[in-house]
């Protein structure tokens, strides 16, 4: 990290995988790869464990002059989740707009269906780093005031420090 070099030539699997299911997903469920894997991280723990997203319903333009309408999104939760989520969509549109980088979604849907709870199968085990690697990304992260995008980062810093050891090794 302290190279100044970046990370120009690491494409990380993932990112590959998401360049072959991005198009796939757009298409099917007009949904992207990145804000399925990143759900709990914007919407929180609470919720993401006990919901997920299932499509962005785009509305047909008659015209191509038409003006942009922002979308719906489909999310799929259970119980009590439904009665949260329903409180709380405005967050959640902000939410998932700023992630997404522009006003695309105007409405929420909800979908009773069962979720999938986090269990140790869902969960990534955190990559264990050395000190100075811990110290490193402290002092990137520590300007940063909030407190889910600050563990967010640091938990990236990690993988991306294991990922480049073990590829060294």
């Amino acid at each position: 990290m302290s190279d100044g070099q970046g990370y120009r030539g690491f494409r990380p699997l993932a990112d590959t995988a998401s360049g072959v299911l991005d198009p796939v997903l757009r298409k099917r469920a007009g949904i992207n790869l990145a804000l399925l894997q990143s759900w709990e991280d914007i919407i929180g723990p609470a919720l993401g464990n006990q919901s997920r997203p299932l499509k962005i319903l785009w509305p047909r333009r008659a015209h191509e002059d038409d003006p942009f309408q922002p979308a719906t999104l489909v999310i799929a939760c259970e119980g009590f989740a439904a009665i949260r989520i329903q409180h709380e969509t405005g967050e959640i549109i902000s939410r998932v707009n700023a992630f997404l980088g522009f006003a695309a979604i105007g409405r929420v849907k909800i979908e009773q269906k069962p979720v999938p709870t986090a269990g140790p199968s869902r969960r990534v085990r955190q990559p264990i780093v050395d000190a100075a690697a811990e110290k490193r990304i402290a002092a990137v992260t520590a300007d940063i005031e909030d407190d889910g995008l600050r563990a967010a980062l640091a938990r990236l810093g990690r993988s991306v420090i294991a990922e480049k050891a073990k590829r060294r090794s």
